[in-house]
């Protein structure tokens, strides 16, 4: 790969230092991105952040990284799709899935396409890091500040209501809720983590 290739937002392609501490990024949120990008190389990896399911797969079949962050959510695809890209070519890669729509079905294909772990966004990089270089130990350890049962359930009506393609009668439907009662939530800001 051409290590002078830099697309939009001047994102790099290329590993320049240690390939075992070697870090792909894959998330569609620029400030996002940059932030866990700065934070990662502070805690010493070597990073290439970037914004699409294509560069992903470009990057992980180039330069097989070591560790990866990907988003399940990306504007071209499913972060699915980096994560079996990345297995293909490096089996042993350590990969974190992040998304803003966590459930349990998601974990589990996110687990079952080859991530080590699963974060809700937004993670911070000690989580992250935490997560990538766990030493096996069968449950990490409780987070500091979950989420509060008002914000899971109000992130779950989120996912749903996306996945209707924001059709709220579908939506309550599928919910088994009252259509007002479930424009009454939509309507409200989310609750406090």
């Amino acid at each position: 790969m051409n290590a002078d290739i830099v697309p939009g937002d001047g994102q790099k392609l290329t590993f320049t230092g240690d390939a075992a501490r070697s870090l792909l990024i894959v998330d569609d949120d620029m400030p996002f991105r940059t932030r866990l990008a700065r934070a990662m190389e502070k805690r010493g990896f070597d990073v290439v952040a970037v914004d699409s399911v294509s560069l992903g797969i470009e990057v992980a079949h180039e330069s097989a990284p070591a560790y990866a962050v990907v988003d399940l959510r990306l504007g071209d695809g499913s972060g699915l799709d980096v994560v079996a890209a990345l297995r293909d070519a490096r089996p042993e890669a350590r990969i974190v899935m992040l998304t803003g729509y966590g459930n349990i079905a998601t974990a589990v294909a996110a687990v079952k396409a080859g991530a080590v772990d699963y974060l809700p966004k937004p993670a911070d990089a000690d989580a992250v890091e935490a997560a990538l270089l766990a030493d096996g130990r069968p449950l990490p350890p409780p987070p500091e500040n979950p989420m509060s049962a008002d914000r899971v359930r109000w992130e779950h009506i989120q996912r749903v209501f996306e996945q209707c393609e924001r059709n709220v009668s579908e939506t309550a439907r599928r919910l088994k809720m009252h259509r007002r009662t479930l424009q009454r939530i939509l309507n409200k800001h989310a609750p406090r983590a």
